[in-house]
């Protein structure tokens, strides 16, 4: 009897002090989360142009190339500018037209060159992808029969 009791009485202890060691803990910590500048282009490939036709008397026909680009950026106020590595030869022209991301504007055909130009301005908080743009290359007959290629490059900026 005298066991029972102590078995009992043993039991009951630890029962009373089980939950204090059984008890959850609990931890935490800090997580920061920096939300950087994001503007990042990118481009399909640049199409050949051909300029292969005139009519008796007139300068060559031009013609025109497409391309498509994506975009991303958090900032506001940005715009897109685009130059070529390299001058335009004589009676070369390259023109481009870029269509804007929603919200932005296009600056409409502008020629390029090795000074960047404003395409498109207005650009804010925006994700897109797959948004036209149209070379036109031409040539005057002052141009000589050749072969050019140009790296067209883009830049976001404020």
């Amino acid at each position: 009897m005298k066991q029972f009791a102590l078995t009992t009485l043993a039991i009951a202890a630890l029962v009373i002090i089980t939950p204090q060691f059984a008890a959850a803990q609990t931890a935490n910590h800090t997580v920061n989360v920096n939300v950087q500048a994001i503007n990042v282009i990118s481009v399909a490939a640049g199409p050949t142009i051909n300029i292969t036709n005139a009519t008796a008397g007139s300068e060559p026909d031009s013609n025109t190339g497409a391309s498509t680009y994506a975009i991303t950026t958090n900032g506001s106020g940005k715009k897109i500018t685009a130059q070529t590595d390299v001058a335009m030869p004589t009676g070369v022209t390259l023109s481009l037209n870029m269509t804007a991301p929603t919200g932005g504007t296009s600056a409409g055909n502008q020629a390029l060159g090795t000074t960047a130009v404003d395409m498109v301005t207005g650009v804010s908080k925006k994700a897109e992808s797959g948004i036209g743009m149209t070379y036109t290359a031409a040539a005057t007959v002052a141009a000589d029969i050749q072969n050019n290629a140009f790296v067209v490059t883009f830049t976001i900026t404020n």
